[in-house]
């Protein structure tokens, strides 16, 4: 039997970001069956059916207008840079009305960017957790204080309701999407044929704007590189912050001044990189490869994978198995 693809609205408002819009058609349309087939239909809406303009100096002409919204399955606002929902927290009274009424007959409704000022105006964010982008936070904040608002994520699945951060963290939740409806197999090809990883650790909290440090003697860049050629072997925080010459309180201070992490998410994510390099480039079994990466055993490096990516080794080894050309 023959099951129609899932429908996604993608609704576009004025000042539409021109990246955050065509988002959902290049991910959700890469995701397809074995035998090829979409599992996605995207269509794109604007209230009333008319253009509007986007922040790359073109203006959208779509095929429908809010009607579209009646029928979706999830419907998928896009970021944009001016308007009410930015300056004072308001959205158009239709807009508002069809996306609570696409909420409230059970359709799921996504964010990218700041989409989520166009949600948060329509109310359907009151009370609830979300993200946006990290430069937009204070003023969303200002703006919608009801809303548990958490700029140091990629995204952020609320059940019926998801937010995701600027730009490129549209595309995470957009394979998201995907790895929870069809699974990690079709959410992987997804990525593969979009060339980005199919899963990103960490948060907006590695990209915020931040003083670049100094090339000063008390960095950590040449305590991370003698680490990363350790990575096989057991490396505590002592050892790291005897490299750099420091105390593990000025250390551990410093390196997540500069690197966003904690030394023990940053080692782990080293080694989980290095462990998928591997099972990409290598015949080597899961049980070398866990000890080559530090891990110890192959049990531990298939829960760090499972974590950080949702498969096995074995699983992702079949999927992102480079082959000769």
């Amino acid at each position: 039997m023959t099951v129609a693809p899932h429908r996604i609205a993608v609704l576009a408002v004025d000042d539409v970001v021109g990246l955050d819009l065509g988002t959902p058609a290049q991910v959700f349309g890469t995701a397809r069956t074995d035998q090829g087939t979409p599992l996605y239909s995207i269509t794109a809406a604007t209230p009333g059916g008319r253009p509007v303009r986007s922040t790359a100096g073109f203006q959208v002409l779509p095929d429908h207008g809010l009607e579209l919204l009646e029928s979706a399955d999830t419907v998928v606002v896009p970021g944009i840079h001016a308007g009410p929902p930015l300056t004072d927290g308001t959205v158009e009274p239709a807009v508002a009305e069809a996306l609570r009424a696409a909420h409230q007959r059970g359709a799921r409704i996504m964010s990218i960017c700041t989409g989520a000022f166009v949600l948060a105006a329509a109310g359907l964010l009151d009370g609830r957790p979300a993200t946006t982008h990290w430069a937009y936070a204070n003023r969303f904040r200002r703006l919608h204080p009801g809303v548990d608002l958490d700029p140091d994520v990629l995204f952020i699945d609320d059940g019926p309701v998801l937010t995701s951060a600027g730009v490129a963290a549209g595309i995470d939740l957009c394979l998201h999407v995907i790895r929870t409806d069809h699974g990690s197999e079709v959410a992987n090809r997804s990525a593969r044929r979009c060339v980005v990883p199919p899963w990103r650790d960490g948060g907006q909290a590695q990209y915020i704007e931040r003083p670049v440090p100094p090339k000063a003697r008390n960095g950590t860049g040449a305590t991370r590189d003698w680490a990363r050629g350790r990575l096989h072997e057991p490396v505590a925080l002592r050892d790291l912050a005897a490299h750099a010459g420091m105390s593990v309180r000025t250390f551990t201070r410093h390196f997540r001044s500069e690197t966003g992490l904690s030394p023990a998410q940053w080692l782990a994510q080293q080694r989980a990189d290095h462990a998928r390099l591997l099972l990409e480039t290598t015949d080597l079994t899961v049980d070398q490869i866990a000890h080559r990466s530090g891990f110890g055993t192959a049990a531990a490096l298939r829960q760090q994978l499972q974590v950080r990516i949702g498969v096995s080794p074995s699983a992702y080894r079949r999927t992102f198995r480079r082959t000769p050309t």
